[in-house]
């Protein structure tokens, strides 16, 4: 092997064991005998952590497919008012974190919000004189998470529809099959694949997510994880239930990636421009409605509420410790984002040099970071963190009389590790895009010229991947702004971001003071959305 592919391989090595390390060292402490803390677990609440989950999970799964598919259907086969802007509207509700909407959906339809309060005083009745739903609820958790997580469908069943054939919708019309019959037997049976991928991806996310179905009160595999590590002060009862989460986690990347090899069944068109057929008299205004809904609810409705509070309460903005939360949040997401760029574009740049199993795997080993959640990553990375802490104190106490403290578990360094852990997926995939839109003949050219593999991938690489690189630069930046269980688990002390104090308002019901920081995240977390939209738009 040469020596410079001995480095590259070596640095692909590394950005694995990143990933592989946490998820060794949950599996270790997880096998400390826990018998009390499990018995209890089992005897008391294990049953509702199972139960409540999955039932998130059907209802999550149906209304996002039923709501995803819908949505791209109609704007793929029909013209009518406002598709064109809908089509990418749709995609909006990426922009707001879970938590984020559940808080908007409370203040909105609470007690004491201003839904409910009218409805009191237009009919002179009184709370619990009337019947009106509980967003509080597993109701309104799916309610909240589907309408949030449903573009994940809808992206990729709008990417099956517009690449298949219409040659067989038409020739199943020729047959007699009327548009029903064709949806049921034809579309959507080739856009299968695809639609199971984003539902598995929504779901991935429901498993993921703490804010929400905390906030909500609600017992799930996330929750009881925080329960069974701060309650009940047990680790290794934390990383049990972790493996468990885990375990659903796994399923569901089978599944994802079980669609993804049967791609070469969606029977994609040569270049044809799918026809659309234009809507009259009321079908268009019912499917205008039909596809403004999910975008009123997902997006319009909890962000105007959030903009409402943010300008009631805007006092807030002329406050310092606001802007070190601003400060501490985006300096945080730039610093993870820098290293988790530099990290995939060696093991991309691994990979074209040096295309081995070896590389291979490493890739795959990274990829799958972004499917563990937060709170599992978290316990994983501050288990060895927590151990090489004690080591290096044990050694300064005995060689130098002094204590160490907590160098790596107590500081940002924990906080960054977990976030590249989680998020060096996001960034690989453009990169490795990008890569691969850049013809090896030029690799070769360049060497004939002399230029060593470095100096290439620095003169000739690096500039052609310049809108590569923002992309994943962003994706990453906006995720780490985002994420809040991970963060909550190992930011140092008196350390906050706009997510931990937007949870921490929210949890004491101060919910217009988190308005602020919420509608922050929200406005920074439109840029990936925005990308998002052009790439779908140039790929039409």
């Amino acid at each position: 092997m040469k020596l410079s592919n001995l480095g590259w391989n070596t640095g692909s090595f590394l950005a694995a064991t990143l990933v592989f390390v946490p998820l060794m060292a949950l599996i270790t402490i997880s096998l400390e005998n826990t018998e009390d803390i499990w018995s209890h677990l089992v005897e008391t609440v294990l049953s509702d952590y199972i139960t409540t989950s999955i039932s998130l999970m059907i209802g999550v799964a149906i209304v996002t497919m039923i709501v995803g598919v819908a949505s791209a259907y109609l704007v793929t086969h029909f013209t009518f008012p406002g598709v064109r802007w809908l089509s990418w509207g749709l995609l909006l509700p990426l922009a707001v974190p879970t938590y984020i909407t559940a808080y908007a959906y409370t203040g909105l339809l609470d007690v004491a919000g201003p839904i409910q309060s009218q409805l009191r005083e237009t009919f002179n009745v009184s709370f619990g004189s009337y019947w009106f739903p509980n967003i509080r609820s597993l109701g309104g958790a799916i309610f909240v998470m589907s309408f949030v997580l449903y573009p994940y469908v809808y992206m990729l069943a709008r990417s099956a529809f517009l690449h298949q054939t219409a040659r067989l919708e038409q020739s199943a019309r020729l047959l007699g099959a009327g548009s029903f019959r064709v949806l049921r037997s034809v579309t959507l049976p080739i856009a299968r694949p695809a639609i199971i991928a984003g539902v598995s991806l929504a779901l991935m996310e429901t498993l993921a997510d703490y804010g929400a179905v905390s906030y909500f009160g609600l017992t799930t595999f996330t929750t009881g994880i925080f329960r069974t590590w701060y309650g009940l002060d047990s680790v290794a009862g934390a990383a049990q239930l972790s493996l468990m989460l885990l375990s659903f986690i796994i399923i569901l990347v089978f599944f994802e990636y079980h669609s993804r090899r049967q791609k070469h069944t969606q029977f994609k068109g040569s270049g044809e421009t799918r026809p659309q057929t234009p809507l009259n008299g009321w079908h268009k205004w019912l499917a205008s409605v039909a596809v403004s809904l999910p975008l009123i609810l997902g997006f319009i409705v909890p962000v105007s509420q959030l903009g409402m509070w943010a300008i009631k309460y805007h006092s807030g903005l002329f406050e310092k410790s606001f802007w070190i939360l601003v400060w501490n949040t985006l300096s945080l997401a730039m610093m993870t984002a820098l290293i988790a760029l530099l990290i995939v574009l060696a093991l991309a740049y691994a990979t074209r040099l040096s295309n081995t199993k070896l590389t291979f795997y490493c890739q795959k080993i990274v990829s799958l970071g972004y499917a563990i959640p937060g709170t599992v990553i978290a316990i994983g990375v501050l288990i060895p963190l927590a151990s090489l802490d004690n080591s290096i104190d044990s050694f300064a106490r005995s060689q130098f009389n002094v204590s160490t403290g907590l160098i790596l578990s107590g500081s940002i360094v924990a906080l960054i590790i977990a976030y590249l852990v989680r998020f060096l997926a996001v960034s690989l995939g453009p990169v490795e895009s990008g890569l691969g839109n850049i013809q090896s003949s030029m690799d070769m050219a360049s060497r004939s010229l002399g230029k060593a593999p470095l100096e290439t991938a620095y003169r000739v690489h690096l500039p052609m991947l310049r809108p590569s690189l923002l992309t994943a630069l962003l994706l990453v930046f906006v995720d780490v702004m985002k994420e809040l269980p991970a963060t909550l688990i190992l930011r140092p002390f008196n350390f906050n971001t706009l997510a931990v104090r937007a949870y921490e308002l929210a949890s004491d019901e101060r919910l217009m003071e988190a308005a602020l920081a919420s509608i922050t995240i929200v406005i920074v977390g439109l840029i990936p959305v925005v990308l998002l939209t052009r790439a779908s738009t140039n790929q039409d």
